[in-house]
């Protein structure tokens, strides 16, 4: 009687094609669970949609999310087949034959690893184009800058605290960052002394606070909300209690706000120093 000479030495010893149905097995947990996961998941991942850089955060996390799902699962899949299937029975010795390597593996391993890694850095790339860059600080000269107004806005940050500073309204500095709804802001993040970083989770907005650094960043709120500001890098003793409350408001609400806060500085405001992208504090002697 003569065997298959497709059928593997294992196969005819009553042993499984462990390949095969482990693949198999991937594969169906891919095609179920992947689409699952963008449509359950990614609607609620982080950090909202409250501005136009926000939402495209969220749509980048659940592509990096999707394309992230098989890989999990080959690897969960695998570890639980193993413990199933290649596990030593108890008071016997468990020993397969010599494994050599595998240039099928090996090529498929490196050729679709490379696909992933190339396809995410080129998406990434394009998005970052394409949106201005997506929330994070551009530096002084960005790449790529929105058409249309811009309402400009100057995110200065000291140890331990942020003010903000709006050119277009006579230079008024605020202790809290309120912004219009629907319109492009164009933040202009610097430092008095050492290196701070802008954060406003909810507007997926982070911009490094440098010394002598003019780093702007795009954002545009979609909502009326709230938000939080804090600092994301460690700068001295009182790093963790550097924070803020800001808001979001209508237009109208804005420019009563704004008018408001030009009157209550005004004499603070006629103190500063003319506005400027970037500021150079003078050192003052001990006791000055």
């Amino acid at each position: 009687m003569s065997s298959n000479p497709a059928t593997s030495p294992a196969e005819l010893a009553g042993e499984p094609n462990h390949a095969r149905r482990f693949g198999l097995t991937w594969l169906i947990a891919t095609v179920i669970a992947t689409p699952l996961v963008i449509v359950l998941l990614g609607p609620i991942l982080p950090p909202g949609k409250a501005t136009e850089q926000a939402a495209g955060q969220v749509t980048d996390n659940t592509v990096l999310l999707g394309m992230a799902t098989p890989v999990l699962l080959l690897v969960v899949i695998y570890l639980v087949y193993a413990s199933i299937f290649f596990r030593q029975p108890k008071g016997g010795v468990l020993e397969g034959p010599a494994v050599r390597g595998d240039a099928r593996i090996q090529t498929t391993w490196i050729v679709v690893t490379s696909l992933l890694v190339l396809s995410l850095a080129g998406y990434g790339t394009v998005r970052l184009l394409a949106d201005n860059g997506a929330g994070s600080g551009s530096g002084p000269t960005p790449l790529t800058v929105p058409a249309g107004p811009k309402l400009p806005v100057q995110v200065i940050a000291q140890q331990w605290a942020f003010t903000y500073r709006y050119p277009t309204y006579g230079g008024v500095e605020t202790p809290h960052l309120v912004l219009p709804v629907g319109k492009m802001i164009e933040l202009h993040v610097t430092s008095l002394d050492v290196i701070h970083s802008f954060w406003a989770y909810q507007l997926g907005v982070k911009a490094d606070a440098n010394p002598q650094i003019d780093n702007i960043a795009f954002v545009k709120p979609t909502k009326v909300q709230s938000f939080e500001v804090r600092c994301a890098e460690l700068c001295g003793l009182w790093h963790g209690e550097m924070f803020d409350h800001g808001r979001v408001v209508t237009e109208a609400e804005f420019e009563t706000w704004i008018h408001e806060q030009q009157t209550r500085f005004a004499a603070a405001t006629k103190s500063l120093p003319p506005y400027s992208t970037t500021y150079q504090p003078e050192p003052t002697r001990r006791g000055g």
